[in-house]
């Protein structure tokens, strides 16, 4: 067990570019390779939650709870299917929580504390799912995080995307989280078909160095279909591309984590 769990905040403000499945295939790798993993869900539209199986009417205690100081990290987490992963679930009464906590003095650290102030979290990783905008629940989750782990689509606007949220994580280590570091940018979707796609590939790997994970998320029909089974694609295909994609970006995680401690 680790003094703490290392924090890792899974975020792009755009929507559509592969975050949440690769926050809840991640935290399925690293369970599956003996890691004690939580998933805090904090995207109102809880996608996380679903694609971990967790029914809505099970959702009695969630990330609201959480943020309003209700009840602590450890108390709203659920177990999940997978073996040694937990989630933290998410609920619509998230739309609401920015106006419940805008005009308390620690809005933006919520998450952060909730997380220092639970000594018993049971957990060496904790990866935060944000919503895809950069609004106050993402300012909580930057804050409480060790570092950012940036998913991005193959697509034209990938790297127009990416410069505004590295600003946003600059303004955030300036003011709240002057240690939060860039985990690492995985590219997703892919199709090694598209040329359009092979030339975002090079563009992103020009611009950010060794930044950008080796590894690859290919575009898998596979991975699309296991939300709605409520699996991991992990559990659902194994064999895929995609699934054998995530665990090599898992054993990536590992190693740049074990860097960033060393430094």
């Amino acid at each position: 067990m680790k003094n703490r769990p290392r924090i890792i905040t899974v975020a792009n403000q755009k929507g559509g570019v592969g975050k949440t499945t690769t926050a809840i295939n991640l935290a399925t790798a690293l369970a599956a390779i003996g890691e004690r993993v939580l998933i805090v869900d904090i995207d109102p539209q809880g996608n996380a939650s679903t694609g971990l199986g967790i029914d809505r009417q099970d959702r009695s205690v969630s990330s609201y709870d959480v943020l309003t100081g209700a009840m602590g990290i450890v108390e709203a987490a659920l177990p999940t299917a997978v073996p040694g992963l937990s989630i933290v679930p998410s609920t619509l009464d998230l739309l609401g929580v920015e106006m419940e906590i805008a005009g308390a003095p620690d809005r933006v650290v919520r998450l952060r504390n909730a997380l220092r102030e639970d000594k018993g979290v049971p957990y060496s990783y904790v990866l935060i799912d944000c919503p895809p905008s950069l609004n106050l629940l993402t300012l909580n989750s930057m804050a409480a995080a060790d570092s950012v782990l940036v998913p991005l689509q193959c697509e034209f606007f990938a790297l127009e995307g990416l410069s505004q949220l590295l600003q946003t994580v600059d303004q955030v280590r300036r003011t709240i989280n002057p240690n939060l570091a860039i985990q690492g940018i995985v590219l997703t979707m892919f199709d090694g078909r598209n040329n359009l796609a092979n030339q975002v590939v090079e563009d992103v790997r020009a611009h950010m160095g060794d930044k950008v994970y080796e590894t690859v998320i290919p575009r898998n029909v596979r991975v699309s279909e296991a939300p709605s089974y409520g699996k991991p694609a992990i559990l659902y295909d194994l064999k895929c591309s995609g699934s054998q994609a995530y665990l090599q970006l898992a054993s990536e995680v590992i190693r740049r984590e074990r860097r960033l401690r060393a430094a």
